[in-house]
């Protein structure tokens, strides 16, 4: 059975002020010629509509306040607490362009961290590489470029060639890799989403969602916080071609640190974008994540992903729940060396409200009863359901603090009695 307990939630500091979001011109390319990333053929049904001027949200904690988007599809998400903030059609299916890219480094960055390939390895180019249409980094068949140099390629420049080489790398063919990265898929939960190539080339069978591609960003975020970095640098010079970073947000907001763009005819101008910012009173900081999809222009994507970034954080606040490691309760255990077990958190209960309605923020913890030793350190005893006006938001762990170890022969009699009569 269960044993619900309500947890009064105390309200903090108000956020940072909104920040204006404004055209900025695109950044000089220095010496690399204009390189095209599009093609005209295979999109997804629906996919070449134009992007509507403004799309209110219609899910999400603010979807009633948050401004209207001129983007087929979009979302916005606090990452730090894992809540979706507001967003119109997250699963609509739609062509991800170079956000496929984002799959590609991933399955990259899990072979790195598991030993196999190594960041100094220079695979050799292939005909059909070399040969790429759309964005490039220009690989010299002649001379190799390493796998360091080659996830340059296609963070920073969107290298269709560097993302044919590691797909031919990792998984013999691009074919071979495409399993691999529908494989991944799955194993992420990404319900809506299929590729049929490792750079992002327009296919009618090739798709994804706001909602997946969130899903993924947040996991590439999480899993690989180094390589991510990557998605902070301006630009990459290789085989002496200078080019930028086409993530306009990189140039003009400094707590923006990724995450990708993608362009072709069919898909529009999509942008992938994550800032971090402290919040007073906490000593933390948050990170939320926008996902564009389908905008008319470059400077369309920065400026709708710009007004989702600022709504995100002048609109919501976080608050602390419980902190990390702290006792919350304290509940008597049967059959166990000692009576209690203190209860709380492997981490901080972090949950984000709307800016000034933490008031509005309810807990109950849930607990299985009876607790009977042994209980393992970090055993789970239970859920704290948060929920804001009734309305379900997230779940976390109740956990048990210290180790509780079984009694000896005659108070685990003892408390079998005791418990036979409390039935």
């Amino acid at each position: 059975m269960f044993h619900r307990t309500p947890v009064r939630v105390a309200t903090i500091a108000s956020l940072l002020a909104l920040a204006l979001a404004l055209p900025i011109a695109a950044p000089a390319a220095g010496a690399a010629s204009k390189v095209g990333s599009s093609s005209k053929a295979g999109a997804p049904a629906g996919s070449t509509k134009p992007a509507p001027a403004g799309v209110p949200a219609t899910q999400g904690l603010g979807a009633q306040g948050a401004p209207q988007i001129a983007a087929r599809s979009w979302l916005l998400m606090d990452l730090t607490t894992g809540q979706l903030l507001a967003a119109s059609d997250p699963d609509m299916r739609v062509e991800p362009a170079s956000l496929t890219k984002l799959m590609t480094a991933y399955l990259a960055f899990n072979a790195i961290q598991d030993k196999k390939l190594a960041l100094d390895t220079r695979p050799p180019v292939s005909t059909y590489a070399y040969k790429a249409i759309g964005s490039r980094m220009f690989v010299d068949p002649a001379s190799p470029a390493t796998i360091d140099e080659l996830l340059h390629g296609l963070i920073i420049q969107s290298g269709n060639d560097a993302a044919i080489i590691l797909a031919e790398t990792l998984g013999g063919s691009e074919e071979g890799f495409v399993k691999q990265m529908n494989a991944q898929a799955q194993n992420l939960g990404l319900k809506n989403t299929r590729f049929t190539n490792a750079s992002g080339l327009p296919d009618a069978q090739h798709y994804s969602t706001a909602r997946d591609l969130a899903t993924l960003s947040a996991r590439l975020i999480q899993d690989h916080p180094d390589f991510y970095k990557l998605y902070a640098q301006r630009d990459y010079t290789y085989n002496g071609i200078r080019q930028p970073n086409r993530n306009r947000l990189l140039f003009i907001d400094p707590s923006v640190d990724g995450v990708k763009t993608g362009h072709t005819d069919a898909a529009g101008f999509c942008l992938i974008a994550s800032s971090r910012r402290d919040q007073p009173g906490l000593g933390v900081s948050r990170r939320l994540l926008s996902v564009v999809l389908g905008t008319a222009s470059e400077s369309a994507r920065a400026i709708e992903s710009q007004k989702l970034l600022n709504y995100g954080f002048s609109a919501f606040e976080m608050v602390e729940i419980f902190p990390k490691g702290k006792p919350v309760a304290t509940y008597r255990v049967w059959k166990g060396a000692v009576p209690e077990v203190k209860a709380g958190f492997n981490g901080s209960i972090l949950v984000t409200v709307l800016r000034g309605q933490a008031d509005r923020a309810k807990a109950d913890i849930e607990r299985t009863e009876p607790l009977i030793a042994p209980i393992a350190k970090g055993q789970r005893l239970g859920t704290l359901r948060v929920k804001l006006d009734d309305k379900p938001v997230t779940d976390h762990p109740l956990i048990a603090l210290d180790a509780v170890e079984q009694a000896g022969f005659i108070g685990r009699t003892w408390d079998t009695l005791q418990l036979w009569f409390k039935r």
